[in-house]
């Protein structure tokens, strides 16, 4: 039942996980682009602002450089004759350009000014990737390099920002680039922005976590609180229909001549519909006292009682009701200790215990019947019988639970016997507790505080 209750709620729960997830990748992606147009609008700005002050392009040296270099490159071009030679010239050329481009430049320094100025991260690296390149002659020019879309993809990095695409033709080239910059902190510029979202994220995350998990908790107790009161119910069903049946097969014997002709066998029959009605009425008091106990309407005669002289006196009623199989041992240490208690409801507690110890000791019972005065009067019944499992010991006080084998009680009762212990003691003042090891029998301990 348990795996059939976990796994919508963990389904629920992934799909609750993958779509904060979701949420908070789509946040990111807008904030990584918003990033990029708010550098990319100032840089523009930056430089627009820079040709307007100074009437330089930010490139116009690196240019000059280029132009010179470029008649030299021009005069090497006519030795190239294949195809590698042209491919590794090209590189060279390149990259000898792009280093100028980068090196002898100014753009780089308004732009940072720019970023600065409005609190921005000032702080970035700067590439140029060169999409065209001619060298030109005195009567004709040379391409030396054209971009292709797979060299664009094969340069392509997310986080640099394109700035703008340059060009420019002098006496000895003609070349068109792109500029990008690559801010350095932008991971950590991005996760201080959606950090709040985050927070919100992992907020609803935690709560939902808890209201599942408090949800899930109540579902599983309420579900096991029913199962306990089917079970309950059941047992409670065939308890009544036990004397029920008997009292009416008995009354249907009352009528038949032989019994009719014999006072003997009258009163015998009298006294078993006597026997079964006590019974059943017994069984309705039950009913009703869990009512009564539910709702706590009881109300203890509590007296100063002499607690040894009154566990004397169930003992001594117990022994009798025991068998000669059952071996019962006493050991009283109290001193004379009294107690505030309601005699009648301490003696049901009690009852129940010994009751409890005989019922689940297979074999020859051995019950140990102790009392002890130390801060409070510790009342122990220890038996030799099936023992209790770890999982199961924090359970037994429950009201109709009751430890099973599998899905079989082997066992009769209604699971109510140690829940009347646990109530008992508490009215009074006092707990109870259990140590068990499974096979070898449990023990039992009621604490009353001393008057």
């Amino acid at each position: 039942m348990h795996r059939k209750v976990y796994l919508p709620v963990v389904a629920v729960a992934v799909i609750f996980i993958a779509s904060q997830v979701l949420i908070v990748r789509q946040v990111w992606l807008q904030k990584d682009e918003v990033f990029k147009l708010r550098y990319r609008s100032v840089a523009r700005e930056a430089l627009s602002e820079m040709m307007v002050k100074t009437g330089d392009s930010g490139f116009d040296k690196a240019y000059y450089i280029i132009d010179g270099a470029a008649a030299l490159y021009y005069d090497q071009v006519q030795w190239l004759t294949t195809e590698e030679d042209s491919a590794k010239f090209s590189a060279k050329v390149r990259e000898k350009f792009s280093d100028v481009l980068i090196k002898d430049q100014i753009l780089s320094s308004y732009i940072s000014g720019g970023y600065e100025k409005l609190g921005l991260e000032k702080n970035f690296k700067y590439n140029v990737f060169i999409n065209e390149l001619y060298l030109i002659g005195f009567d004709k020019k040379y391409q030396l390099y054209s971009a292709t879309k797979e060299d664009r993809i094969k340069v392509k990095n997310e986080s640099q920002i394109l700035v703008n695409t340059f060009y420019s033709e002098a006496n000895h080239f003609r070349i068109s680039f792109d500029y990008y910059i690559d801010i350095t902190n932008k991971k950590y510029v991005l996760i201080r922005e959606i950090t709040l979202t985050m927070l919100l994220s992992l907020a609803s995350l935690l709560i939902l976590s808890v209201i599942f998990m408090a949800t899930l908790r109540n579902y599983l107790r309420e579900k096991r609180l029913s199962d306990l009161k089917t079970d309950f119910i059941n047992n409670m069903t065939h308890e009544l229909k036990t004397p029920l049946s008997t009292i009416t097969v008995a009354g249907k014997t009352l009528k038949l001549d032989e019994i009719l002709n014999s006072r003997e066998k009258i009163l015998n029959t009298a006294n078993l519909i006597g026997k079964q009605s006590i019974h059943l009425n017994n069984l309705i008091n039950l009913i009703l006292e869990i009512s009564i106990w539910e709702r706590a309407q009881f109300q203890l005669d509590k007296r100063e009682t002499e607690v040894e002289e009154l566990l004397r006196d169930v003992a001594e009623g117990f022994r009798n009701g025991c068998g000669s199989e059952c071996t019962f041992i006493e050991r009283y240490n109290l001193n004379g200790s009294k107690a505030n208690i309601d005699a009648l409801y301490f003696t049901t507690m009690i009852n129940n215990l010994l009751n409890n110890a005989v019922k689940y000791s297979p074999g020859d019972p051995k019950i140990v019947l102790e009392a002890n005065r130390a801060d409070s009067i510790a009342i122990s019944v220890e038996d030799n019988g099936i023992g209790i499992s770890r999982p199961n010991l924090k359970q037994v006080f429950e009201k109709f639970y009751r430890v099973s084998t599998g899905n079989i009680h082997k066992t009769k009762g209604l699971g109510l016997g140690l829940y009347y212990v646990k109530k008992i003691a508490e009215s009074h003042g006092g707990s109870v507790s259990v140590s068990s090891k499974p096979g070898k029998g449990s023990v039992f301990t009621v604490y009353i505080p001393i008057t």
